[in-house]
């Protein structure tokens, strides 16, 4: 089996962060392990509290995994202090993972900063050399850039400047455009477009993450980089279209949904 490690955040009410990631990774039917580098107080609301785990804490998980099992992909998610991306990046140097897949989460559904302002020239410059594909919405691609962006060819010119910054490759999400939900992948060489389903729900707490993790499993698998996210826009699409309405906000999406089909349980 597939081992696949999660370095996020802990998302209490269970859809996001690493609660979401492990699901994912389930689903896909490869061994999940997870880092946790942040634990937050949230629900179906918002983000009401985050305590960080310290560097020390985060470097003796990782040499725990590591030293003992083989990763055959890292995801990346929730790194919020300039300490924890350091601390990350000098881990994987170290241990050289085959794939990573780069979430840059900056910024909550209900407004909360997930990444610390000081800490965008960190996440630049130390880990997205390291990434195999980022994985940015419209308003993360915004913070790396500096740019504005809201059309196709904006999109495709912030892949090709992301690019730059050192990543095998970008996958720019579109799900914030207006009128479309197109993301566009670009590797160095050409670009990709996926044209997405626009869902008309409220239910899409732990989008990202679960995006991510889709891709960061295929990847385990040796599912070349453009079918991995094609299957992974596929799983996440189902998700949606299937999400729960549950707490009084943005419920989660459902991670297991074509399993609890093929299992006859059709009313959750």
């Amino acid at each position: 089996m597939k081992k696949v490690l999660t370095i996020a955040g802990s998302d209490s009410s269970g859809g996001a962060g690493i609660q979401a990631d492990l699901k994912t990774f389930s689903a896909h039917g490869v061994f999940g392990m997870s880092v946790i580098t942040a634990v937050t107080a949230q629900n179906t609301q918002g983000v009401f509290a985050v305590q960080d785990i310290t560097p020390e804490l985060i470097a003796s998980q990782l040499d725990a995994i590591f030293t003992d099992i083989e990763v055959d992909a890292v995801k990346i998610g929730m790194v919020s202090q300039i300490d924890t991306i350091k601390t990350i990046a000098d881990k994987l140097k170290q241990y050289k993972p085959k794939q990573v897949v780069l979430d840059p989460v900056m910024i909550s559904k209900s407004g909360f900063d997930l990444l610390s302002p000081n800490a965008k020239e960190a996440l630049i410059q130390d880990l997205i050399p390291l990434a195999t594909l980022i994985t940015p919405n419209l308003p993360e691609a915004e913070v790396i850039t500096g740019r504005k962006i809201t059309t196709i060819e904006e999109m495709k010119d912030a892949a090709i400047q992301i690019h730059s910054l050192g990543a095998q490759a970008v996958l720019v999400k579109g799900g914030h455009l207006e009128n479309d939900a197109t993301d566009i992948c670009f590797n160095g060489e050409e670009f990709t477009s996926f044209n997405g389903v626009r869902i008309n729900t409220t239910n899409t707490h732990g989008t990202g993450c679960t995006l991510s993790s889709a891709i960061a499993s295929n990847l385990a698998k040796d599912i070349e980089l453009i079918a991995a996210i094609n299957e992974a826009k596929d799983y996440i699409t189902l998700a949606i279209q299937h999400s729960f309405s549950i707490g009084k906000g943005v419920g989660p999406v459902h991670h297991f949904y074509s399993l609890y089909e093929k299992a006859g349980i059709h009313h959750v």
